[in-house]
């Protein structure tokens, strides 16, 4: 069953979260080191907080089953996408938040609001979806709605393993509900940011 309800502050979303809020300042280096399958395109970013949060962006990677019909047997065959994400630094008994970004965009959209969260103590994931970001594409055939959930739900099956609060605006927000009413006991909390902080709590 779905329960919904509104959210006025990060401390209503979050309320384990007693932090205070303060203003703090990254420094672009020029020696930052960006993962080398990141376009060299990178190098001319000057945003300290885009460069920063680039030089953590990994690649996992993701079994993906696909299914094929062949002569009306059914054959499964599984192969591994290596997925573009930044990984948390900490670990905490609440459950993590996944971060998902908008459309034509990637896990970078989440340079402000990523260190802001990790320094209020919670344990963060900002996942590029299939089709879009940083993720080696070369063997997809398809980055349909059916595979992004499938795709996100691997990943999330592999390594995050908890339910988890999802938040993201635009097609963050349509993947994130998608994947909610498909996988409802993989989420605690839906939070779609076009909507003012809205929320969808899933209870069994």
């Amino acid at each position: 069953m779905l329960t919904l309800t509104f959210a006025s502050s990060a401390l209503t979303l979050f309320p384990e979260c007693k932090t205070q809020r303060r203003r703090f300042a990254i420094s672009a280096a020029a020696d930052d080191k960006f993962p080398s399958f990141l376009p060299k395109q990178m190098e001319e970013i000057k945003d300290p907080f885009a460069r920063k949060l680039a030089t953590r962006i990994e690649r996992l990677p993701v079994n993906v089953n696909s299914l094929f019909l062949i002569f009306f047997f059914r054959l499964i065959y599984e192969k591994s996408i290596m997925s573009s994400c930044v990984k948390p630094l900490i670990q905490s008994n609440q459950n993590p938040v996944v971060l998902l970004h908008s459309f034509d965009s990637s896990c970078l959209e989440w340079r402000y609001t990523f260190p802001l969260l990790e320094e209020a103590g919670l344990e963060t994931w900002a996942i590029d979806i299939l089709g879009w970001g940083f993720s080696n594409l070369e063997r997809i055939k398809s980055c349909d709605v059916a595979s992004k959930r499938e795709h996100f739900y691997q990943l999330w099956k592999s390594y995050i393993k908890r339910p988890m609060t999802l938040v993201g605006p635009s097609l963050g927000a349509a993947v994130a509900v998608d994947f909610a009413v498909n996988h409802p006991k993989a989420v605690s909390i839906l939070d779609n940011l076009e909507y003012d902080l809205f929320s969808i709590r899933l209870v069994e």
